[in-house]
């Protein structure tokens, strides 16, 4: 009896293609012969080209958001897990623009083919940033008036650490030194605790 052709097995075997002839060069058939099918099969599952890498690269990304969720739930006051969240991040991000930067530009092409994956993705992310906070907040180790919000400027004054556009600044021997007291000072104002003056309290 023949194995039952599966949209998991599919999304497998167009990593393995992407991953062999680029974003630019893999076909819908060269799935198909990977997995010894017509492509038809394979639309039956995922109905076009671009929904099938839409797929894929959300596979991918679900990794690493469960990579970066389990930073959630490591010990620590909310301030180290901030920092180790953060750092995380920004080395995998780093050696993966160092280490494998066909893979790494290859992954940014099939991000930019979809308009919702890049807000799938950081919305996401900026979730479990706004997990982090709100635990500090709970504990009274950080201060805001709005979890959401800040979770969201952290993400962004880090930009630097993360964002693609960056890549290229990622090499240079001060950057760590960088990410440092970009951390440091979010962390502070995170820490900042206002004044009675200040809020117009007596």
């Amino acid at each position: 009896m023949a194995e039952v052709l599966t949209g998991e097995a599919i999304l497998v075997a167009t990593e393995e293609v992407l991953r062999r002839y680029g974003p630019a060069k893999a076909t819908v058939v060269d799935v198909a012969k990977a997995l010894g099918v017509s492509h038809g099969s394979v639309y039956r599952h995922f109905p076009t080209k671009a929904a099938l890498r839409e797929a894929v690269t959300r596979r991918w990304l679900d990794v690493v958001h469960a990579e970066f969720e389990a930073i959630v739930e490591q010990e620590g006051t909310a301030a180290e897990r901030l920092r180790v969240w953060l750092q995380a991040l920004f080395d995998k991000k780093r050696r993966s623009h160092l280490e494998e930067p066909e893979l790494f530009e290859n992954f940014q092409v099939l991000v930019k083919e979809s308009a919702s994956i890049p807000e799938y993705h950081v919305r996401h992310m900026v979730g479990i940033l706004t997990r982090i906070i709100r635990a500090g907040v709970e504990t009274q180790e950080f201060v805001t008036d709005d979890v959401d919000v800040t979770a969201q400027a952290v993400w962004d004054a880090t930009d630097k650490f993360h964002h693609p556009s960056h890549a290229r600044e990622w090499g240079n021997p001060h950057i760590q030194a960088e990410f440092d007291a970009v951390v440091s000072l979010v962390v502070a104002g995170l820490r900042y605790n206002r004044s009675p003056s200040a809020t117009g309290d007596a």
